[in-house]
């Protein structure tokens, strides 16, 4: 659901829920009056999902094509496998990007260590659209530790900047057009500025809430809140915060979305869901599970 402001804000969207099977995860992008924020088509917040012992997440093995996937825990520990035989652990302030390209396969799924004993997942998983000209190269992954990863702090902000570019900083995280994606926390009564230098901006509210400077109203958690090109923003917190910031210059081309699939045109999505069907995608080695088609796809 989302609904329509005034001044500054374009839109405010209130996720939907979905289950993947065992947990459930709000959904901000793409929403029934927002597709993209630039070039982010899928936003997923999920967590805090709580587990015991011989239990965990199991994101079974999926195909992905003309996207790449940016994953950023704040609680627990996820095990990325996919066709390329990448293996990688994420933990809390970490970054896994895989880039799918024109076809990779992966799961994402709780590590035997913490299976054993129980454990907890919050994140977040967004989606960045390709360029069209991206869309049939060779898919690859990239996992950044928090070292790496620039950040600001000072006067009660915390920014950590995981992809594309922000206030003179740069991601190390591999992207093909111009965007950011920050994690930003903020002291009860601390401002932050987003800046103009990238045409669409949003933040999803992770947790406490804000007030955007010279506007009405406060948000609290899992509001997103999408502001109008140009706009001077301000971000105060009235209780400490934490939200995800991003946006980017919007691609030239229309995107379509279905099921795991985005591409800059219908037949490469029904080609993929054609080659999935048949099993001619590459598999995962170590991990054979295999999730069929939605019935509706077709």
């Amino acid at each position: 659901m989302s609904y329509l402001s005034n001044a500054d804000i374009e839109q405010v969207i209130l996720p939907s829920t979905r289950d993947l099977g065992g947990f459930s995860v709000r959904r901000a992008l793409p929403a029934a009056m927002r597709q993209m924020v630039g070039p982010f088509i899928f936003l997923d917040s999920f967590g805090p999902v709580r587990f015991g012992a011989g239990d965990g997440i199991d994101t079974r093995p999926h195909p992905h094509i003309g996207l790449s996937t940016l994953t950023y825990l704040l609680e627990g520990e996820l095990l990325h496998r996919d066709s390329e035989s990448y293996v990688q652990s994420i933990s809390p302030g970490e970054v896994n990007l895989m880039v799918a390209s024109s076809g990779i396969v992966h799961s994402e799924r709780t590590p035997e260590h913490i299976r054993k004993y129980g454990g907890e997942l919050t994140g977040l998983q967004s989606w960045i659209a390709l360029p069209k000209q991206v869309e049939d190269t060779a898919p690859l992954f990239q996992h950044l530790g928090a070292g790496e990863l620039p950040t600001v702090n000072g006067e009660g902000i915390n920014m950590k900047l995981l992809a594309g570019t922000l206030h003179g900083r740069r991601s190390p995280a591999t992207t093909f057009s111009d965007l950011f994606s920050a994690e930003i926390q903020l002291e009860a009564g601390a401002r932050y500025r987003i800046d103009g230098e990238h045409t669409e901006r949003a933040i999803f509210v992770v947790n406490g809430a804000i007030e955007i400077v010279g506007q009405d109203g406060t948000y609290g958690p899992d509001r997103l809140i999408v502001f109008k090109p140009d706009a001077e923003i301000v971000v105060k917190a009235t209780e400490p915060t934490r939200f995800l910031a991003f946006g980017g210059e919007p691609l030239p081309e229309k995107r379509f979305i279905r099921w795991n699939f985005v591409a800059t045109d219908q037949d490469r999505i029904r080609h993929a869901g054609k080659l999935w069907r048949e099993r001619q995608f590459p598999g995962v080695p170590g991990d054979d599970e295999f999730i069929p088609l939605p019935d509706n796809f077709n």
